[in-house]
């Protein structure tokens, strides 16, 4: 078994002590962890989605924190402030919630876009600069910031600019019923949402995350493979409902994607089903729908998929 391979079982394995359901999320966490990439979950409210990030934290043995997305929040209430410190008669940085392997952004289309701004330098350069100074953040810094997409009042969307700095995104729906009798059945009994025990969680090894890392930068990719996801990106900039197509950062970001998907099968090189199975939670929210295409009921996933149909597979 590859590193690789092992990384993404363990990471399974240490959810499924505290987290029911999910499935999805769960999956595209190992390759987000392996890549280096945030995750934009989209989906009703108290579906598990801060239970999946504080427990993600525990299995990588860093820090969590939370930062709840509201009209008044601040960029400094996010990155942190110099303060003056009286008895040493200077200014001293405290560290904001950013400042943690874990960053859980709730809700952060509810942040004004001054405040959503802040997040792009961290996300993108992993560090912050507050008067003038750069602060660098965790070395596993990751955000997972989360959306309601059915309640957009009061909400500024978050412009391409930030959508495109997310590696993954992810839809969750309410769970089957299966799920959801696991859900009562294991936490039922429990009058207290924080009472979670995240305790019995082992950390993965941080030798073990690094391995696997090298291992899928030295997977293979033929040149018909990188053809391939050239063409689905430049296939998107075309298509006549989008207004936006998918970038050359979405295109890199298919092809990490791609390769971890292939190691974490086991595989040394890429095949088109690693694209295609990654080209959702890749492409998807990177793309911008013309007006009349979006009332006509047309959907980025959907235009994916179109993409994905027309465009000719490499032997």
């Amino acid at each position: 078994m590859s590193d690789a391979a092992e990384l993404a079982m363990r990471l399974e394995t240490e959810l499924d002590r505290a987290v029911v359901g999910l499935t999805p999320l769960r999956r595209l966490l190992a390759v987000a962890l392996i890549g280096r990439g945030h995750v934009l979950i989209e989906g009703p409210p108290g579906l598990g989605k801060t239970l999946v990030a504080r427990t993600f934290a525990q299995c990588l043995g860093g820090t969590f924190q939370r930062i709840q997305g509201t009209a008044d929040l601040m960029p400094s209430d996010v990155t942190g402030q110099n303060v003056f410190d009286q008895g040493r008669a200077t200014f001293s940085f405290r560290p904001g919630p950013l400042f943690a392997s874990v960053v859980l952004a709730d809700e952060l289309n509810r942040a004004s876009p001054k405040t959503q701004s802040a997040l792009l330098e961290a996300m993108s350069e992993r560090h912050v600069t507050v008067d003038r100074e750069r602060h660098a953040l965790p070395e596993d810094f990751l955000v997972i910031a989360t959306q309601n997409p059915l309640e957009f009042e009061g909400t500024y969307p978050l412009p391409e600019s930030q959508l495109d700095r997310f590696m993954l995104s992810v839809a969750v729906d309410y769970p089957d019923e299966a799920t959801e009798r696991g859900v009562l059945e294991r936490y039922g009994a429990r009058f207290d949402e924080g009472a979670v025990d995240l305790r019995s969680i082992a950390p993965i090894p941080g030798e073990l995350i690094g391995r696997a890392r090298a291992e899928a930068g030295a997977v293979h990719v033929a040149e018909a493979l990188s053809d391939y996801v050239l063409t689905l990106v430049r296939t998107t900039r075309t298509h006549p409902a989008v207004s936006l197509g998918v970038s050359t950062r979405g295109a890199l970001a298919l092809l990490h994607a791609a390769r971890i998907s292939a190691v974490t099968g086991g595989a040394d090189y890429v095949t088109p089903d690693d694209v295609k199975s990654m080209a959702q939670a890749v492409l998807a929210h990177r793309i911008a729908l013309k007006p009349e295409a979006t009332l006509d009921g047309a959907t980025t996933s959907a235009v994916v998929a179109e993409v994905l149909s027309q465009t000719p597979v490499p032997r």
